[in-house]
């Protein structure tokens, strides 16, 4: 039988009803639990506690409370609406069209490092115009965006501090199904709220975060986590940090029952990047990848039940590099089973473009090893910093809002003049000052806002097509890499 629902997942950014959560997605199959007759069973004391269940979780809630923080952002959202009840009449129902307003929005964090970093999600504090840190001692501070990788929700900022109490990072990939953990936040603005649940399951999926390239291997629990533990703490009972809670699975907005918390290892990888490079160095096997079932397994004829499938291979990738085939089932990479697509991106995810990772796959009911030597997105392996990124990114001139009614005199709707010509790729290809730029990438430009927006999405070796007019009024075009 199957019944179509809408699960909705929210993207905990506490307390900001006005900044919302995440996506809807359709849960294709929903299972019917059929109750069947009673058997006969075991029974055991109401007061039943099994043997390797902690008596209380003081000492981990103790060492931990300190380390989480309450996060408190402002971000500008553009939008129509109105101030009061009579500017309808003056804007129409549409609202007042040029008008953005500020709304706030709060998380929660952890503190790191003695100096003052602290990890919470990308979602929480992407697009702040402020950013204010609460302590468990209830002492604020004004805190720096450090980065953010969207890829795996994971933002990174930083107080100026001394001597703070901080969580250590446990390596997650220890952590097991069954085992009790604490959740540490500050749900629906209360304080050092601490709840307790066990692991419910590992390598989870869910298809929340927008980015294609995604990295999503969850750590499922059922302790109580609700809009505001968004980049709070999920710890074992030795009060060590194994994940930052991220999302919630709900129909209502509010805990229904289970969490997902990005992994520890994961987390780790993204913090040591946006400290020592500004960005995140991801690293890429070049594959196209899909999880086994018994239908795939059958049709393909494939002679080993478990592992992910290679459906493609990137030309000049890694992986295409290393000899790794179309067709090859991936079942382990540096002694880690490799049972589903999500463990594979999470052991490629901790690595850098350079690293290497050895790969066993079965090919036609044999194993192959391969020592893999993993690339960047471009497809080499060098590492670029955030300051060589922005610098790329910048093409060495200065641009210039046009006045409209400059803009009216030359028959355009829009257009950004470069003023100024420094050494850069502007100057490379001998575009002068004075050029108006009214597309990129066919994408059109009506202000600095939008050049920059669409700068801001390339990375280095990108291609870019600049269109425009000259100060004579000819037409003229210009590509090259960045």
């Amino acid at each position: 039988m199957k019944n179509t629902t809408s699960l909705f997942l929210s993207s905990l950014l506490g307390g900001a009803i006005a900044l919302g959560g995440y996506s809807i997605f359709d849960q294709k199959e929903t299972p019917i639990i059929i109750q069947e007759p009673a058997k006969e069973t075991s029974t055991r004391p109401v007061d039943y506690i099994p043997a390797n269940a902690p008596d209380n979780f003081i000492e981990a809630a103790n060492l931990s409370v300190n380390s989480v923080v309450h996060i408190k952002v402002t971000k500008k959202v553009a939008g129509n609406y109105y101030q009061n009840p009579f500017e309808e009449f003056f804007f129409g129902k549409g609202g007042s069209p040029n008008r953005d307003r500020s709304v706030q929005g709060a998380g929660s964090g952890v503190i790191i490092t003695k100096d003052g970093y602290i990890v919470t999600n990308n979602h929480v504090i992407s697009d702040a115009t402020s950013v204010e840190v609460v302590l468990n001692n209830n002492k604020s501070y004004q805190a720096e965006v450090i980065g953010t990788d969207p890829t795996t929700d994971i933002g990174l900022i930083k107080i100026e501090g001394n001597d703070l109490p901080t969580l250590p990072f446990s390596n997650s990939d220890d952590v097991q199904v069954g085992q009790w953990v604490l959740a540490v936040g500050n749900p629906f603005n209360l304080n050092s709220t601490v709840t307790a649940g066990i692991v419910s399951a590992k390598g989870r999926n869910i298809n929340i975060i927008p980015d294609r390239t995604a990295i999503e291997s969850f750590i499922q629990t059922d302790a109580a986590v609700n809009p505001g533990n968004s980049g709070g703490a999920l710890v074992n009972t030795a009060g060590e940090l194994i994940g930052i809670n991220t999302a919630i699975s709900t129909h209502t907005g509010s805990f229904e029952g289970y969490s997902f918390a990005v992994p520890s290892n994961i987390v780790k990888k993204v913090v040591d990047d946006l400290i020592e490079y500004g960005t995140l160095q991801r690293a890429f096997l070049g594959v196209n990848i899909a999880n086994i079932n018994s239908k795939v397994t059958e049709e393909l004829d494939l002679k080993v039940n478990n592992g992910v499938l290679v459906s493609g291979v990137t030309e000049g990738g890694a992986a295409d590099a290393a000899g790794i085939e179309r067709g090859d089932v991936i079942v382990k990479i540096d002694n880690t089973d490799i049972k589903q697509t999500s463990t594979l991106l999470e052991v490629i995810g901790r690595k850098r473009p350079g690293d290497k990772a050895n790969i066993v796959v079965n090919r036609n009911g044999g194993e192959k090893s391969f020592d893999v030597t993993l690339k960047n997105i471009k497809g080499t392996t060098q590492l670029f910093t955030a300051e060589e990124i922005e610098s790329a990114r910048s093409l060495g001139a200065e641009f210039k809002n046009i006045p409209k009614e400059e803009l009216r005199k030359m028959g355009l709707r829009g257009g950004v003049k470069i003023e100024k010509v420094y050494d850069g790729k502007i100057k490379e290809q001998g575009i002068p000052e004075g050029f108006i730029i009214v597309r990129v990438n066919n994408k059109p430009v009506y202000s600095t806002d939008d050049l920059n927006k669409i700068l801001d999405s390339l990375d280095i070796g990108d291609g870019v097509l600049l269109q425009g007019f000259h100060s004579n009024g000819k037409s003229d075009y210009f590509a090259f890499g960045l």
